[in-house]
């Protein structure tokens, strides 16, 4: 009778796709009579494990869905190395609150100073507390959006960009946007505004962001859009990549990079 009732207990719960408690069911069960549980204690126990399992298994289907080429954390990151950030902005970010509020956030600086793997290090953050992320590098966002424009599929793909709590664009400046590009981008842009959070990583200053538009007043008013509510940090210092060189020497002082410092925004 009791393996009987074991064995339609593993069939309900394989119904109902709690694979968690089904693999736990039995020495869960062995460990209650050993420890003397209560019915409740030994229930409470196996859906615990089995609500575990499953945030951990969304927030690993959330992460390789997002796109990040790595995976980053705040806490990873070398603050030491890049004293010009001010570390209780990025401990207020961190709290998420930006995109209860709809914030973005801008990451500044020349090449390996972290903004990327800052801006991965919230993305990761955002997902672990359930909030929906898309990572995107600029030059692949700038093909998609014109492909969507051509074949007629460009609201649609803006519905989907619009969708996620926060949308990371990273490396804005590498290659410039056409007339047609920037178009997208600022159609993009504007339905984001004030309902969705965007993280922006850049090598160039705003004020270079004529350029790369290729058209100051189009770039006037994304800026517009995405200043109004945003927190910008700007990060003077050397490049993460060129410390390693220089710590191994592969280099002279002679033939280090020009100054990688960041001018003021």
């Amino acid at each position: 009778m009791t393996m009987l009732l074991l064995e339609q207990v593993h069939q309900h719960l394989a119904r109902m796709k709690l694979m968690t408690m089904d693999a736990l069911l039995e020495p869960t069960l062995e460990r209650a009579m050993k420890e003397s549980l209560s019915p409740l204690e030994t229930i409470g126990y196996l859906v615990e494990q089995e609500w575990s399992n499953k945030v951990a298994t969304t927030i690993r289907k959330r992460t390789k869905n997002a796109g990040f080429p790595l995976l980053k954390r705040i806490d990873e990151f070398d603050f030491a190395f890049q004293p010009s950030i001010d570390r209780t902005v990025l401990k207020d970010l961190a709290t998420l609150r930006f995109v209860d509020n709809a914030e973005n956030v801008v990451f500044l600086g020349p090449p390996g100073v972290g903004k990327t793997h800052l801006a991965i290090g919230l993305g990761v953050a955002a997902i672990e507390q359930g909030i929906p992320v898309l990572f995107i590098n600029a030059s692949v966002l700038i093909e998609q959006l014109k492909d969507a424009y051509h074949t007629g599929h460009l609201d649609r793909y803006l519905k989907k960009l619009t969708r996620p709590g926060i949308l990371i664009i990273d490396e804005i400046g590498y290659l410039p946007f056409d007339a047609q590009a920037a178009y997208c981008f600022f159609q993009l842009i504007s339905r984001r505004y004030e309902e969705r959070s965007t993280i922006f990583t850049s090598n160039k200053t705003f004020a270079d962001w004529g350029e790369i538009f290729q058209d100051r007043v189009t770039a006037a008013a994304l800026l517009d859009r995405i200043l109004h509510r945003c927190t910008t940090v700007n990060i003077r210092g050397e490049s993460y990549r060129m410390k390693d060189r220089k710590k191994h020497k592969l280099w002279t002082d002679q033939e280090m990079p020009a100054d990688t410092r960041f001018p003021n925004v």
